[in-house]
């Protein structure tokens, strides 16, 4: 079995996270995909997070009819701040033997993951799969992945290096970095949440549900 983890803020959830969800499944044949809501993100400012059931109920309401997507509130369960390390111990104790964990991250998370607790143990065990949303001109593309393996190779390790056959980044005694290009959708939480505060329509960069339950309940604005 192959399983993917899927950990935001989801600040709200929106239609780039699920379709980067589809295709990364896709790519990976993964059985699954878990999204995970951050309890306590260590990285973020509280003040801007709506409370986790809120956040919670509106990824329930966004994958309501997505089989092949599951939802876990584990780190809302845990006490103090979500550190990923946690989380994926977790699922590796209670998946079956065998199974097989991929950490399904942003470029943008990767390169400051040197901040993160027990990061060196996290990339030594679990594969991620980091995904970046090119602009229109695919520009994005080539500078996000030169980024990546230059942070690679002064933070963590210098063994690090791109392998064509994989494309993925691999090092010695560490787990592989797959690269995933995804759909460029100009899709954000911080732009959905500006929206609606000031009012305006968020409707098809969220699904309607969600659309709904944000005015019913009166969050960012």
């Amino acid at each position: 079995m192959r399983i993917g983890l899927f950990g935001g803020t989801y600040n709200p959830i929106h239609f780039g996270h699920l379709r980067v969800a589809t295709e990364v499944r896709e790519a990976f044949e993964l059985d699954r995909i878990i999204l995970i809501p951050a309890a306590l993100p260590p990285h973020k400012q509280t003040g801007e997070i709506a409370p986790s059931s809120h956040r919670l109920k509106m990824v329930h309401l966004a994958v309501d009819d997505d089989a092949s997507l599951e939802i876990s509130d584990i780190e809302l369960r845990r006490s103090g701040p979500s550190y990923t390390i946690d989380t994926v111990a977790d699922y590796q104790r209670r998946l079956a033997p065998g199974a097989r964990i991929f950490l399904i991250m942003g470029l943008d998370a990767v390169l400051e993951i040197d901040t993160w607790k027990s990061y060196r143990r996290l990339l030594a065990g679990t594969p991620l799969i980091v995904i970046n949303r090119p602009d229109p001109s695919g520009r994005t593309i080539s500078q996000g992945w030169r980024h990546l393996e230059r942070y690679l190779k002064s933070e963590v390790s210098a063994d690090y290096a791109y392998s064509a056959e994989e494309n993925a980044m691999v090092a010695t005694a560490m787990a592989p970095i797959y690269i995933q290009n995804v759909s460029a959708l100009d899709i954000s939480s911080t732009k959905i949440r500006k929206l609606a505060a000031s009012g305006r329509s968020i409707r098809y960069l969220v699904p309607r549900a969600v659309a709904d339950y944000i005015a019913a309940e009166g969050l960012y604005a």
